[in-house]
């Protein structure tokens, strides 16, 4: 097996499209499907199923995928090593962070790569996982911070913390006097609708139908807004633990079931890393997120 068959077979899972991934590859077509169909020899099965001017992974060709994918990421990995950080005089990196991410999480991360690579020009994209997902896809974003209950396949999520989901409320509320709020106890409470929660989404992942319904007062995109009207005791919220930054909104950890996510570094499978977002992805991945 050969590094530029591996790079062919991870471009045509990408394009599923043989034509495309030759362009992409800057190779002829014939000399692409003689490599790939050389390491379906070397693996012992096919790994694309063709019907008519479609083009599918095997069930072989998805089981192979995320290892040839870690292969070219480690090959990718070693030349940045040896490259060393010394070609970071100008080191741009589009960032994408989930809307829901509690930015305080981040302060000492963005310290520690502040210090490892001055010359970072971070551009910042937040929005909503699904949308981040897409931005990656598309190559509008290099990195991610995400927290999706899965991922395509041809992204590569690395965990990097899980956080608890809770209940936010103003002082004085009845949940203030609970050490815990088991989820049955939203029921009937005036709710204030973050557009952008994930909960449910968590939540059906545990197999389990909503034990509750609220009343829902408002609704709003902004967290920073959602966070306001919790503060002024217009209703509570469900928030990440972390998210909440407002000073005097009081929060209980959501028990019977407790629900949380794992918030991971996304990146695209195969995708060569500038040295910038080599730089930002060791640090993630080494990085004391549990002591942060």
């Amino acid at each position: 097996m050969e590094m530029h068959q591996v790079r062919y077979f991870l471009a045509v899972c990408e394009t599923l499209n043989f034509t495309r991934a030759a362009e992409r590859c800057r190779v002829a077509q014939p000399s692409l499907t003689r490599a790939i169909k050389k390491l379906e020899e070397e693996m012992g099965g096919a790994l694309f199923r063709r019907e008519h001017k479609h083009t599918h992974l095997t069930e072989l060709g998805r089981l192979l995928h995320p290892h040839l994918a870690r292969i070219v990421e480690a090959g990718l990995a070693a030349v940045a090593e040896a490259a060393g950080y010394g070609s970071l005089e100008k080191a741009p990196l589009h960032l994408g962070v989930m809307s829901t991410l509690g930015p305080l999480r981040l302060v000492d991360f963005l310290d520690r790569l502040h210090e490892e690579v001055p010359s970072l020009e971070l551009s910042p994209q937040e929005a909503r996982g699904t949308r981040l997902v897409e931005a990656l896809l598309s190559g509008e974003i290099d990195v991610a911070l995400i927290g999706l209950p899965d991922f395509p396949e041809r992204l590569t999520a690395v965990p990097l913390y899980d956080e608890r989901y809770a209940v936010a409320f103003a002082r004085g509320h009845r949940f203030e006097a609970m050490s815990a709020v088991p989820v049955a106890e939203l029921n009937r409470e005036d709710y204030l609708k973050r557009s952008h929660c994930e909960f449910s989404d968590y939540y059906a992942a545990l197999g389990k139908p909503v034990p509750f319904t609220v009343n829902v007062r408002h609704a709003s995109e902004r967290e920073d807004w959602t966070q306001a009207l919790v503060l002024a005791g217009l209703g509570c919220s469900i928030m990440p633990e972390h998210l909440p930054t407002l000073p005097g909104i009081a929060t209980r950890m959501l028990v019977e079931p407790a629900v949380s996510r794992t918030i991971s570094l996304v990146t695209v499978a195969g995708r060569r890393h500038t040295p910038s977002v080599e730089a930002f992805v060791r640090l993630a991945r080494r990085f004391d997120w549990a002591g942060a």
